[in-house]
């Protein structure tokens, strides 16, 4: 399965990706620990990459969790991953997105782009009917990129996530199945 974009697309990460996905962590390690929690030394081994990728795949089989791989259209290199975790069916129908993207692919509209195949995609075939995601106030690249992507902010979650060995807050965005609908086909105020 895959989504293709403009300039990238998403499909699930597979056996043969975790040794991309490696090289991408350790590269971008600096530049993703302040939004990040602190891993042990053995998170940076080929091993544990492929028993990640592994789970990955086993959880979205499940239904409880979507791990994708952010790929250039171009080159099919890989520049980063998304995710929909935590998935709550019943009457919720909702899972919580959290991606990152390669440095230096940053500032190029890939994000967005990825965030939005994967809103996309939950709120489409995987039947959700909510994604919720958290990010801290400071990081405002990746504010805009879900404000781009149509998410509205619900509030502030105090000491929400141990990110990087602190506690930290965490603005909370949204998105539904009606705020990708067309007016015509939104639903209408019960008043």
């Amino acid at each position: 399965m895959a989504m293709k974009g403009t300039a990238i697309y998403l499909r699930l990460l597979e056996g043969n990706d975790a040794a991309e996905l490696l090289a991408l962590r350790q590269k971008n390690f600096a530049f993703l620990q302040p939004f990040e929690p602190i891993r042990p030394e053995h998170y940076y081994t080929l091993e544990e990459q492929s028993i990640q990728v592994m789970n990955g795949r086993k959880a979205a089989e499940n239904d409880q969790a979507f791990p994708f791989g952010i790929f250039l259209s171009e080159t099919n290199q890989l520049i980063g991953r998304i995710e929909l975790s935590g998935v709550a069916r019943g009457p919720f129908q909702n899972a919580n997105l959290g991606y990152f993207l390669d440095q230096e692919h940053n500032g190029k509209g890939y994000a967005t782009e990825a965030v939005l195949l994967c809103v996309q995609y939950g709120l489409g075939e995987a039947g959700l009917h909510r994604i919720q995601a958290g990010v801290m106030p400071r990081n405002k690249p990746s504010i805009r990129v879900l404000e781009k992507a149509g998410f509205r902010h619900e509030g502030l979650a105090s000491r929400y996530l141990k990110i990087n060995g602190i506690w930290e807050d965490h603005a909370l965005f949204a998105i539904t199945a009606e705020d990708l609908a067309t007016p015509s086909e939104r639903p209408s105020a019960p008043y």
